[in-house]
């Protein structure tokens, strides 16, 4: 392509990837002139000529999750992903640009579940896998490895969304797979390999960071969650509490089991519908409506509101992640939001 070839920016990049204009519609400039200006318009807020870094992995909504700020969670779409592919999608002359991070024989599992929390037991499953000639994946994103370990139970592979409790700071996105098979180990290296999924350095050093304040959080994560559970059981506006803590909890008996902790997540029914469960949602003052959890603050949502027409969610279900302010502070603002 010749050096002075004119090019021309239409800003026609679908309208939900939410794309700001970049240089100006209709304007004909030079491939160069793109490769500078393309997703660096400047900062609204600040003025700043270089392109903001946000951090956070997920955004504050409303109670139904809308989009009051333009972005709900960052694995849909987050404010620098929406520069580049601007800038791609220019440099390219596309439509659009979409950026990625670079079965009987599988039995995939995730205890205690979300959002109703419910608990499998591992070892039980483990044993019907190898009956079967499969194996055994377990998401352990909610207990993390302070509260339960999966390989020792008999899993093959454990998963973690290391987003979540594992950075611990709602700032960093990635994902994790621990096997104990070293042919399984190569072929997911391999894959690896191939698709450039790497997770980047600042990512990494991000969740190791979390990693070395984990057992101390989760020890509070889990004492938190276990009071705020407690005290939501006596509250006549809701109709059930899903909490693995709680001795009424029908798989209470396998998490003390195969559990130290019994985390920091909960859910909840309020009584009614839909309609009532976002008015306490609307009503809370310390817990923030956002999708994403693990974090040292208190998040609320309304799951089905998150999850969209494919939800299987209750629609008067309310899922919390309990953060590590005091817990009268948390219970105190949920009542009054229940009152």
């Amino acid at each position: 392509m010749s050096n002075n070839r004119k090019i021309t920016i239409t800003n026609s990049i679908a309208p939900e990837r939410g794309a700001a204009p970049i240089v100006g519609r209709g304007a004909r400039v030079r491939l160069e002139t793109i490769a500078v200006r393309a997703g660096a318009e400047i900062d609204p807020t600040t003025g700043a000529l270089a392109p903001p870094l946000h951090l956070s992995t997920t955004f504050e909504h409303g109670p139904a999750s809308e989009a009051i700020h333009g972005f709900l969670y960052v694995r849909e779409k987050n404010p620098p992903q929406l520069r580049l592919e601007a800038a791609l999608r220019d440099l390219e002359g596309g439509l659009a640009a979409v950026v990625f991070s670079s079965n009987t024989k599988l039995i995939w599992i995730e205890t205690p579940s979300n959002p109703l929390m419910k608990v499998l037991d591992i070892a039980a499953i483990g044993r019907i896998a190898r009956q079967a000639d499969a194996q055994l994946l377990v998401d352990n994103t909610f207990a993390t490895p302070i509260l339960q370990r999966p390989l020792s139970l008999g899993a093959d592979v454990v998963l973690h969304s290391t987003t979540k409790y594992c950075g611990g700071h709602s700032d960093v996105q990635g994902g994790c797979l621990i096997v104990k098979s070293r042919e399984l180990l190569h072929k997911i290296l391999h894959v690896r390999e191939v698709l450039g999924a790497v997770a980047s350095p600042f990512n990494s050093w991000l969740i190791l960071r979390g990693l070395r304040s984990l057992p101390c959080r989760m020890e509070r994560h889990s004492a938190n969650a276990t009071a705020v559970a407690t005290a939501l059981t006596t509250c006549p506006a809701i109709e059930a509490v899903y909490y693995p803590g709680l001795p009424s909890h029908v798989g209470h008996a396998i998490a003390q089991r195969q559990m130290k902790g019994f985390g920091g997540m909960l859910s909840f029914l309020v009584r009614g519908g839909r309609e009532e469960a976002l008015a306490v949602a609307s009503r809370v003052r310390l817990f923030v409506n956002a999708t994403s959890l693990g974090g040292v603050e208190s998040l609320i949502e309304h799951r089905a509101s998150s999850e969209g027409k494919i939800t299987r969610a209750p629609q008067n279900l309310l899922r919390v992640s309990v953060g590590l302010e005091h817990p009268d502070d948390l219970i105190e603002d949920l009542l009054q939001a229940l009152s």
